[in-house]
Parts: C-alpha cells; sequence; structure tokens
C-alpha cells in the first residue's frame, strides 16, 4: 500500500479477519466447549497463571499449540537466539521463519493429539450417559452436599477478600467499560439509520423499485464491510482501566474491545436482517415508489426502537462478563495460598461412582463465584438507571416494539439479487452468473464470511473481492493478497503461520467462525452512491418509549428481543 489511506483502509480489512478468526469456539457445542476452555484455564492456574489469556483464541487446535508456543517461544529464543548471524533485522527474519516452522510443527501434532482425544471420549461417552441417567438423583445430591461443605469453608474468607478488594472497584471498572461500549452501539445505530435513509433517498431520486435489489444487496452485507463498520470499531480504542489494570492482573485490554466489536457486528446483522424481512414483506402488497418509501421509513423506525432494547441487554450482558472476566481470577489468585491446598480432603465426600461427574476444583469456583455475582448484578442493574447510557431495566420493553416481530419465520436471508434483479449497471434484469463454485444454498449465508467483501469506489480494483473479476494486477496489490489469503485457508493441512493474538493488530452469544467450505465466494460489496441526507440526525433513544410490558416469547435470534437471565451469565476467563 503507496498511501497511508490505502493502509488504513488493508489495515480495517485485516482487523476484520483477525476479528472473525478470534470470535471464539463455537456455542453450539454446549458441553464440549466448556469443557475445554475450563481445561485451558486449570492447566493455566495450575502453572499459577491467572486471569485473561490474549492466546484463548481460533479453534481449539489453535488455542493448543498457542499454549504450547507460549511455553515453548521463550526457550527457543534463548537457545536459538544468540546463533542467529547477520544484522539485527536479518536475525529478525531468520527467528520468523523459526519460529513459524516450529509453530506447525506444533500444530500438526497437536491437531492428531486432539482428534484421537475427542475420538476416546466419544467411545466413552455412551457408558457416562447411561450412568448420568441412572444416577441423576444421586449426583446432584451429592453435588449439593459437596457444595454446602465447601461454602462453609471458603465463604467466609471469599466474602472479606470481596468486600475489601473487589466491591470498592467495581463502579470504577464498570464505567470505564461503559463510555466507550455505548458510543460503538450508539455508532452502529446511526450507521444504520444512514443506510438506510441514504437508500430511501436514492430510491426516490435516482433508481425507484427497479434498483431496490441491487441497494438492498449492498444493505445485507453493512455489517461485514468492515470500512463501513470502522467508525463503529474505533469507539472502543480509548478502553483503558489505568490503575485497575494492574491491580486485577488484566494483562491487556484488547479481549474486552474485540468482544465488544463482535457484539456491534451481530446487533448490526440482527437490524438489518429484521429490516429485509419486514421489507420483503411490505414488497409482497405491491406498493408504487411513494408508497414504498414510506414503507421504508416506517419499517426503519420500528427496527431502531427494538434495536435500543436488543442493543441493552447484550450491553448488559457483555458487562457482566467481562466484570466477571476480571474479578473471578484476581479472587480465585488471592484465595489460592489458603484455600486451594485444603481442596483436596473434599474428594473424600464423593462417591467413587461418581467422581467423573462432579469436581472438587470446579465446585469450589462455583461459590467463588457466587460470592462476587451479586455486587456485579446490583452494579449493573443501577447502571440501567442512568439515562446518559441508555439502558433499559430488565423488566422493560419498547411501549411501542411490535409484538409480532418474534412470529418472523427464520430462514435464509433474502437473495435480493436473485429475486429482484439489482445487479450493477443491470438495472432489473437478470444478474451476472454465480461462479459454478458458490451454490446459492452457501450464497446467501453471508454470516459466515471468511474475508469480508469490500469495494472502495474511488479506489477501484484494489478492492474487488475476487481476482477473478480483475485483468492481472501488480504484485503488490490487496486482491492479489487476499486471494492468497482465501486460497491458504480453503486448504485444511497446512496449519496457520503462527499463532494469533486475541485482538492484534488492534481493536463470537458469537456466532461461530466459518470454515473455508462454507465461505460465500467473495464478491464486491459496492458503495451506495452520495445521499442527500448526510446531514440528517437518526432518532436518539429515549427512555419515555419505555413502558412496563412482558417481553414476547423468542424467535430467530437475529430479531429475537434479548431476555436477561442472572443465573445463566456465562464466563471466559
Amino acid at each position: 500500500m503507496m498511501t497511508e489511506a490505502e493502509q488504513d483502509k488493508w489495515q480495517a480489512v485485516l482487523q476484520d479477519c483477525i476479528r472473525h478468526c478470534n470470535n471464539g469456539i463455537p456455542e453450539d457445542s454446549k458441553v464440549e466447549g466448556p469443557a475445554f476452555t475450563d481445561a485451558i484455564r486449570m492447566y493455566r492456574q495450575s502453572k499459577e497463571l491467572y486471569g485473561t489469556w490474549e492466546m484463548l483464541c481460533g479453534n481449539e487446535v489453535q488455542i493448543l499449540s498457542n499454549l504450547v508456543m507460549e511455553e515453548l517461544g521463550p526457550e527457543l529464543k534463548v537457545e536459538l537466539g544468540p546463533r542467529l548471524k547477520g544484522k539485527p533485522q536479518e536475525r529478525q527474519r531468520q527467528w520468523i521463519q523459526i519460529s513459524d516452522a516450529v509453530y506447525r510443527m506444533v500444530y500438526e501434532q497437536a491437531a492428531a493429539q486432539f482428534e484421537a482425544a475427542l475420538s476416546k471420549l466419544q467411545l466413552a461417552r455412551p457408558a457416562m450417559e447411561a450412568v448420568i441417567r441412572t444416577d441423576m438423583d444421586q449426583i446432584i445430591t451429592s453435588k449439593e452436599h459437596l457444595a454446602s461443605k465447601i461454602r462453609a469453608f471458603i465463604l467466609p474468607k471469599a466474602e472479606v477478600c470481596v468486600r475489601n478488594h473487589v466491591q470498592p472497584y467495581i463502579p470504577s471498572i464498570l464505567e470505564a467499560l461503559m463510555v466507550p461500549t455505548s458510543q460503538g452501539f450508539t455508532e452502529v445505530r446511526d450507521v444504520f439509520f444512514k443506510e438506510v435513509t441514504d437508500m430511501n433517498l436514492n430510491i426516490i431520486n435516482e433508481g425507484g423499485i427497479d434498483k431496490l435489489g441491487e441497494y438492498m444487496e449492498k444493505l445485507s452485507q453493512l455489517a461485514y464491510h468492515p470500512l463501513k463498520m470502522q467508525s463503529c470499531y474505533e469507539k472502543m480504542e480509548p478502553l483503558r482501566l489505568d490503575g485497575l489494570q494492574q491491580r486485577f492482573d488484566v494483562s491487556s485490554t484488547s479481549v474486552f474491545k474485540q468482544r465488544a466489536q463482535i457484539h456491534m457486528r451481530e446487533q448490526m446483522d440482527n437490524a438489518v436482517y429484521t429490516f429485509e424481512t419486514l421489507l420483503h414483506q411490505e414488497l409482497g402488497k405491491g406498493p408504487t415508489k411513494e408508497e414504498l418509501c414510506k414503507s421504508i421509513q416506517r419499517i426503519l423506525e420500528r427496527v431502531l426502537k427494538k434495536y435500543d432494547y436488543d442493543s441493552s441487554s447484550v450491553r448488559k450482558r457483555f458487562f457482566r462478563e467481562a466484570l466477571l472476566q476480571i474479578t473471578i481470577p484476581f479472587l480465585l489468585k488471592k484465595l489460592a495460598p489458603t484455600c486451594k491446598s485444603e481442596l483436596p480432603r473434599f474428594q473424600e465426600l464423593i462417591f467413587e461412582d461418581f467422581a467423573r461427574f462432579i469436581l472438587v476444583e470446579n465446585t469450589y469456583e462455583e461459590v467463588v463465584l457466587q460470592t462476587v455475582m451479586k455486587d456485579i448484578l446490583q452494579a449493573v442493574k443501577e447502571a440501567a438507571v442512568q439515562r446518559k447510557h441508555n439502558l433499559y431495566r430488565d423488566s422493560v420493553v419498547m411501549h411501542n416494539s411490535d409484538p409480532n416481530l418474534h412470529l418472523l419465520a427464520e430462514g435464509a436471508p433474502v437473495d435480493w439479487g436473485e429475486e429482484f434483479g439489482g445487479g450493477s449497471g443491470n438495472g432489473g434484469g437478470p444478474r451476472p452468473a454465480v461462479p459454478e463454485a458458490a451454490p446459492t444454498s452457501e450464497k446467501q449465508r453471508r454470516a459466515k464470511q471468511v474475508v469480508s467483501m469490500v469495494r472502495d469506489e474511488e479506489a477501484g480494483p484494489p478492492f474487488e473481492a475476487g481476482p477473478e473479476l480483475l485483468s492481472p494486477a501488480s504484485p503488490d496489490s490487496v486482491t492479489e493478497l487476499r486471494g492468497l489469503l482465501a486460497q491458504d485457508l480453503r486448504v485444511e493441512s497446512p496449519p496457520p503461520a503462527g499463532p494469533l493474538l486475541n485482538g492484534a493488530p488492534a481493536q463470537e452469544s458469537a456466532r461461530p467462525a466459518a470454515t473455508p467450505e462454507a465461505s460465500p465466494p467473495a464478491s464486491p460489496l459496492q458503495q451506495l452512491p452520495p445521499g442527500k441526507a448526510a446531514d440528517l440526525e437518526p432518532p436518539k433513544p429515549s427512555d419515555q418509549e419505555t413502558g412496563e410490558q412482558v417481553s414476547s416469547p423468542g424467535g430467530r435470534p437475529a430479531i429475537h428481543t434479548t431476555t436477561e437471565d442472572s443465573a445463566g451469565v456465562q464466563t471466559e476467563f
């Protein structure tokens, strides 16, 4: 990239790729995922390593490889560093090559051993499930008995520790998290409002209904357009914990920045999906251009009201999880000298037949979590009263929200290009053929992209999304780099060249990261023509629009109002 502007655009794309890779272990793994992260966390705690871990990112094999490299890397550097010859730049290049080669070896071995471990566990699973089904009542009773004994031993010490070392700092941590996060979600709202308003003006002034398919296809990719979303993501960059970071042994805030950014992307995609679905229903009535524009404005207002409540719920859940992620490791480390050595004696309280299902260490951590949980819930509840953060109370939903939104059927997103034409320059005519490698069912899975689709209308070819659409470019072009990146992602055998840091270079609940097979073909996402509403302001959320109502039941996550469940808070620390 020869100019600063091009470098900024490329960095936005690269950050989006890393954000996608760091989206966490898929949440559809309800048992295996938490068990894996617990095992990693306890292994590190056995080495007295508490707190957030920046290298807990990627898939399971990548995480295991990172775990090995965290110990092996420094040892190799001490052993091999003095033997490297040449100027500093040359020695650095040699070290990168060595560490990459070692990482690939580690990755291959970790992959093989992880697969073997999964196979072994899968074979043992039926027998364990049979025991659980038969003895569930006894297992629960035994677990409750163990928890009561551990609670009697741990609670007095834990409560003193919370009262003296954690409770006074919770409001400060929460405030530091809330300010940039709320600004980021407000920016998401503003970007969505502007894009829809620009589209509406373009329909009135230029394209009319014939261009709707083209406009909506661009809008459908908004959440995965890193340049348009960059202003939202940048709001998290000022996040600082200052002295709190050292007090609670938080190595970096990048973990929290990236998690909030992923939530922003998801909420943008949810808003776009809801807007698409409602607009598609409206089009079935055959509106005129004037009627369509009024409908778009009405639907936009409905979606923004929905977004206000949903984003409030998501932010409160994020604040709770972040507070737990900061305070629980600190408490465990603080209590370890006086409590950890006493845990083995509680093993005697567990029947031998149930030892595989009840773990003393897990029960101990649950008791510690309970001691601080009430303070965290209370702090977040009090924050919801402050209007400046636009948070709603847990029992409140939008006064004028549509109770029928949850009835929208789950299904694939609307393929606007296929259904309404809308190809670039085609008006309402047929679109160009989709490459054979991209079946329609995969093409519609826009949330499963590996590389975000970007096109900069001023720069032209460098940000086209696929080399097959262009004439050969120079070796330094973004197109070629992205093509090589996409090719590398499609090959399963070679592992990544090196470990990814959670949050690098600067900053998935989360959607699962995409596999190359599930990725739609990269296609250009064109910018909307310059809108005439740049100076328009979106309607801001208002606490006066709330009322005491019962939230409607759930539906598709993308359109369902998020509910609060204090007992269901998940932690990843």
